[in-house]
């Protein structure tokens, strides 16, 4: 008996079984990484509720940084401390929330007066040309008139009380929202209402189904230029007199030279104004549900 010894080469084969055809092994397709997509994966681990306030922190803490070094004194700006000090200080007394109550009163009053006319007057001269021709040119000419400088006019028209400070609001309100909104109906694809009315909607399921869902977008837009509008309308127009509000604690503040004061009224007026805004991108959201939209690249 033979046995084979431990390191034994294998049979050599010959030529007719080396020629035999044989079945290729599958071969996988290369696995590749774009760095595109990687860099974007890298990308999507900062939340983007942190990105967008990583702008207005670094700001604050410059702020704070320049504040205790002495780069910026105090006669010139205060310190966040001391306005985050006197905030405390005005809420514990009530003379802030008072002033916030105050104010929301005048610009909701101003916005829904302002919203109402701008609705009323882009649904005339958008859906009509009869409307366009007479509202929409008179529109662009009062528009140019800066409406700040109205003021002395609305205290000569309605004295010095609330309504001139309303008819302000009321008046950066509607332009904003006329425009975008008159823009929205004049941009509705012409195709896509003949083709509504081949299949029979008349004039108000028209409008109902076809045009102002093509002349939303452009009225959220509206929306949001018009709140931020009627903060900054809200103001200059509580510079008028006024014995109540934030504007009555910036003019208070202004005759002793209490920059802390002055800036808190400010940042109070911003954060009302980021509020607006932020409602009005989640009621978009909402709304827009249906539309996909470029949502910018990562």
């Amino acid at each position: 008996m033979t046995t084979k010894p431990l390191g034994a080469t294998a049979p050599v084969l010959s030529r007719a079984e080396t020629d035999t055809p044989t079945t290729p092994a599958p071969q996988t397709a290369p696995r590749v990484t774009l760095r595109g997509a990687a860099r974007t994966a890298r990308r999507r681990t900062v939340p983007r509720s942190v990105r967008r306030a990583a702008g207005p922190v670094g700001l604050v803490l410059l702020w704070f940084v320049t504040s205790a070094i002495g780069v910026l004194p105090e006669s010139v700006l205060a310190s966040p401390v001391d306005v985050l000090r006197q905030a405390v200080d005005l809420t514990k007394s009530g003379e802030l929330p008072s002033a916030i109550a105050a104010s929301g009163r005048r610009a909701a009053t101003g916005f829904l007066i302002g919203a109402t006319v701008a609705l009323a007057l882009s649904l005339l001269a958008g859906l009509f040309r009869l409307g366009e021709d007479v509202i929409d040119s008179s529109m662009g000419m009062f528009r140019a008139i800066p409406w700040v400088g109205l003021i002395p006019l609305f205290i000569v028209w309605f004295g010095i009380e609330e309504t001139p400070k309303v008819a302000l609001v009321a008046l950066g309100v509607t332009y904003p929202l006329y425009f975008n909104i008159y823009g929205g109906i004049r941009s509705t694809d012409a195709q896509l209402v003949e083709a509504a009315r081949m299949m029979g909607l008349g004039g108000l399921g028209l409008i109902r189904y076809v045009i102002l869902p093509s002349a939303l977008p452009g009225a959220l837009v509206g929306l949001r230029y018009a709140l931020s509008t009627a903060w900054l309308a809200l103001v200059f127009a509580e510079q008028i007199n006024a014995d109540a509000g934030l504007g009555y604690l910036m003019s208070n503040a202004q005759q002793y030279f209490r920059t802390d004061i002055i800036v808190l009224c400010l940042a109070v007026y911003a954060l009302l104004g980021l509020a607006c805004d932020f409602a009005v991108r989640i009621l978009s959201r909402r709304l827009l549900s249906w539309r996909a939209n470029f949502e910018g690249e990562a």
